[in-house]
């Protein structure tokens, strides 16, 4: 059992599910920015591609250049992505490009993002933030591990937009493609005890251990 998350066991379901899971207006944009699939959100924050995706007329040609080129930016890559399905142009790759782990407690939220470039970005429950952009090399190479691990599991997933948060009792692993967000709902015990999920599980927590080695 994933050490980092036994807090889990000791909290009660059903509590009411929210697209908000923090109480802080800033911790819920950055959350809602770890899955790529808000534009508007990106462009705001005035990130490096948003001449290209988010200008008033973008070149569906340069957009799609710029979903296919595995030297750019996997959040950038998503993103583009998101604009073409958006757009109604046809996205026919399936590329998992990242996962978003969550584990709602008592104390609040915890959201581990993983992008197959090996950045990461952490929500800690506390509201802590950490951003690990390909750097040191242990933690972008775990970070493309956990994205590794969770290509299978994304394959079997249910495709669908993103909705409310989960809720106490249950693990939530959104993968991010290129064709859009797989999810997949369960409980510590159950994504453990499966053959897809529960390496992907192993992975995370791995990630999560030398997240906190850092912050130490």
């Amino acid at each position: 059992m994933a050490a980092m998350f036994k807090k889990i066991f000791a909290a009660l379901r059903g509590r009411k599910a929210s697209a908000n899971p923090y109480a802080s207006d800033e911790l819920n944009l950055v959350y809602k920015l770890l899955f790529c699939d808000d534009p508007s959100l990106v462009a705001l924050q005035g990130e490096a591609a948003a001449g290209s995706l988010f200008g008033d007329s973008p070149d569906p040609r340069v957009v799609q250049a710029i979903a296919d080129d595995a030297g750019e930016e996997s959040r950038v890559r998503l993103l583009a992505s998101h604009w073409l399905r958006s757009a109604g142009h046809a996205v026919s790759s399936t590329e998992v490009l990242g996962i978003v782990v969550e584990v709602p407690m008592q104390e609040g939220h915890d959201a581990l993002a993983a992008y197959a470039d090996g950045s990461v970005r952490y929500i800690n429950h506390t509201g802590r933030v950490a951003v690990f952009e390909g750097k040191p090399e242990e933690v972008a190479h775990q970070a493309r591990m956990l994205v590794h691990a969770a290509i299978p599991a994304a394959a079997t997933a249910q495709l669908r937009t993103r909705g409310a948060a989960p809720t106490l009792g249950n693990v939530r692993f959104t993968f991010l493609a290129a064709d859009g967000l797989h999810v997949r709902d369960g409980t510590f015990g159950e994504f453990g005890r499966d053959a897809l999920a529960g390496p992907v599980l192993k992975q995370a927590q791995a990630l999560l251990d030398l997240i906190v080695r850092q912050a130490n």
